[in-house]
């Protein structure tokens, strides 16, 4: 049996303290753990109504999308889930290989998750590494998401930034650990938000580890190289019969808009909407983001 890759990282104030308030919510998010083939995955759920699983991206945690999880709540299930060995889920090791060895090191796991839960036809909300999960889910076909939104998505298309390259094959965790949390969000600062400050605290906690999460840094790794281009999923993505939400933002410095307006003619069931914000869109401004989420995971309004 593959052993686990244990867990190292802790709840900080940060984190903490948005636990706390989700918990205190209208309606109440818990926090649970599940083993999910040789990973154990915690989520955060709650409200009620058609199920909808948040798939966060690379170095975040279920816990980044806390601007978003109360007003989804009050219209559905919510459940946010830890990628393989980040946020506060375990992995196996990584055994190395490249781009699919790379994606089903995060897939399987989320993908089990799903359907032990009954949530094989929940929709699915990712952004850039969980959208590109998200995308693979839907390709393999063993769970059938209703709906399908890619805010940012990671590998769909053949480019991806010098810039965003070297930033993390440093990789961030490494530069956290060097330089401290200030001196890193000098040079790479949170975006200038009402919750900026917060979600630069949050991630400082995430990436401020020990092991510096060694096995999904080293998958996330594999999933690119570090020049030239970028394997990806465009020439399937015509194979996604979900109805397909495709969000990115016109500024991304990650992925550029072309990929996401090109990944969008590629899928048969796709609306594009591109928002004046860069590869965070719904962390950058969650209240421009929100009504273009919940106008398209709410059901068909009866004639």
């Amino acid at each position: 049996m593959t052993n686990v890759h244990a867990v190292v990282s802790r709840l900080g104030p940060a984190e903490s303290a948005i636990l706390a308030e989700l918990a205190a919510g209208a309606p109440p998010f818990a926090v649970h753990r599940r083993a999910a083939l040789s990973a154990t995955l915690r989520y955060l759920e709650g409200g009620s109504g058609p199920p909808v699983v948040l798939l966060h991206g690379r170095g975040n945690a279920a816990t980044t999308w806390f601007p978003l999880l109360p007003e989804l709540a009050r219209r559905h299930r919510v459940i946010a889930v830890d990628l393989p060995g980040f946020g506060h889920a375990s992995s196996p090791p990584f055994e190395g290989g490249g781009f699919e060895e790379g994606l089903r090191f995060f897939t399987d796991p989320v993908e089990e998750l799903l359907l032990e839960l009954e949530l094989g036809d929940a929709a699915l909300v990712g952004h850039s590494l969980g959208a590109l999960v998200a995308a693979e889910i839907a390709l393999r076909r063993r769970a059938r998401p209703r709906k399908l939104a890619l805010i940012g998505a990671m590998g769909v298309g053949a480019v991806m930034t010098a810039r965003s390259r070297a930033y993390f094959r440093a990789p961030p965790e490494r530069l956290v650990r060097l330089l401290g949390a200030a001196r890193f969000h000098r040079i790479h600062p949170p975006p200038p938000t009402p919750i900026g400050a917060r979600l630069a605290a949050l991630h400082g906690e995430l990436y401020a580890v020990p092991d510096g999460r060694i096995a999904p840094v080293a998958a996330f790794n594999a999933l690119f190289p570090a020049f030239g281009p970028v394997p990806n999923r465009l020439s399937r993505l015509g194979e996604i019969d979900a109805e397909t939400l495709v969000l990115w933002g016109e500024r991304d410095d990650v992925f550029p808009a072309p990929i996401g307006i090109a990944a969008a003619a590629a899928i048969p069931r796709a609306t594009l909407r591109v928002l004046p914000l860069g590869h965070a869109p719904h962390l950058e401004d969650p209240a421009l983001v929100l009504p273009e989420l919940t106008a398209f995971l709410s059901p068909p309004t009866a004639p």
